[in-house]
């Protein structure tokens, strides 16, 4: 979003054994995901009153939209500590830049042609993407050093870097460009493949209504009597969570993963592959292979029941957030933002199709890109079943 090299495309060698270190003991680590606990239950009521606003009406809500801001607002606020008075705005700058990374562009086909390069409108508009993203960060940086509190003790994610900044105990400086990446990185993993998943997940338990049902019994039964849900709540739902990585098989968030580049000269499958090369892994093609997956195309959670697949990187036919140096260090920070959200949708309200449609009449194709979702915003009803507190 920015240009300086953040935490996504640092080149692989010390510079990046340092950003790595930093994500995974100060920005991502189980205590810190844990410490922004508060936030995630907020913007989880907040999204819930909304929905429960449209159930008064009986009228549908625009899922897609909704869990986008959810996911959004949960993932600024643990970065800078406040939600974006222009979060509409980032999110068209985000989608933007998604579609941009995803376009072909002759400049990389043709790196030797100067004619590639005159002919081509991607160069400028990648250069003016940048630009305006640099300018969104410029500000949001400088807004958060002017509005922090002195007193304050409590760290974002922004805090953070600024403080490692300021300490200069690394190897390599950390520039404000790089702090400014780095924080661009943040908000487009922490909210687009979060909403993404959360979408794909309530469009497969309304396609398939007997894992809907048993998702909603597990819930209910678990949380029985409880307001609202909480994070302590969750503990028990275990099929809610196969049906997370059940999603996560057929709708991997980055279908191709992050780029990666080939370290020496290698043979892959008779191919000499040159050190240098891109290689991109095509993680949705692998989730569906019929030599790998029983009924690869159904949607069958239970088929995670006996525990021998996950999603941590050690098994090759299953890898929704990559594997090895490169995976992906927001998964937990990710999933605590998915299963709170998801749980509350199931616990409180029932969910139909507008119109009185069917199941089997619900649109799910895909709209291809960097990250796929949906072509089509998810429009349901819901029906109260579970009142939400009047506090």
């Amino acid at each position: 979003m920015v240009g300086a090299e953040g935490i996504v495309f640092a080149p692989y060698g010390d510079k990046w054994r340092q950003i790595r270190k930093i994500c995974t003991v100060e920005l991502l680590s189980a205590r810190r995901v844990q410490s922004f606990r508060p936030v995630r239950e907020e913007e989880a009521g907040r999204l819930l009153l909304a929905v429960a606003a449209a159930a008064a009406s009986s009228t549908p809500v625009n899922l897609s939209q909704r869990l986008s801001a959810y996911a959004a607002d949960s993932a600024v606020r643990a970065i800078i500590g406040s939600r974006f008075k222009d979060r509409d705005k980032f999110l068209v700058m985000l989608e933007r830049g998604i579609r941009l990374f995803a376009r072909m562009s002759l400049p990389d086909l043709y790196p030797s042609s100067r004619l590639a390069m005159l002919v081509s409108r991607m160069p400028g508009r990648m250069k003016r993407h940048q630009e305006e993203g640099a300018a969104f960060m410029d500000a949001v940086v400088q807004e958060h050093q002017e509005n922090r509190a002195a007193d304050d003790d409590k760290e974002d994610l922004l805090d953070v870097l600024l403080r490692i900044q300021r300490e200069g105990h690394l190897q390599f400086p950390m520039s404000t460009d790089n702090i400014k990446s780095a924080v661009g990185d943040m908000f487009a993993g922490g909210s687009d493949t979060s909403a993404t998943t959360l979408i794909w997940t309530m469009a497969e338990l309304l396609k398939n209504p007997r894992v809907m049902r048993k998702a909603q019994d597990e819930v209910r039964r678990a949380l029985a009597g409880q307001p609202n849900v909480t994070e302590d709540s969750l503990g028990g739902l275990n099929y809610m969570r196969l049906v997370i990585k059940e999603v996560l098989r057929l709708h991997p968030p980055a279908p191709l993963l992050l780029p990666r580049e080939c370290m020496n000269d290698c043979r892959v499958l008779g191919f000499d592959v040159p050190k240098g090369t891109m290689v991109l892994v095509n993680a949705w093609a692998i989730s569906r292979d019929p030599a790998h997956w029983d009924a690869a195309e159904e949607f069958i959670p239970e088929r995670f029941e006996r525990g021998e697949v996950d999603f941590k990187g050690a098994d090759m036919e299953y890898t929704p957030f990559g594997a090895g140096r490169r995976m992906c260090p927001g998964m937990s920070f990710g999933l605590a933002n998915v299963e709170l959200a998801l749980a509350g949708l199931l616990y409180h309200f029932d969910w139909e199709l507008p119109g009185g449609a069917q199941a089997k009449e619900l649109d799910m194709t895909e709209k291809m890109g960097v990250t796929v979702r949906l072509r089509r915003d998810l429009l349901l009803v819901p029906v109260v079943r579970v009142p939400l507190p009047l506090d």
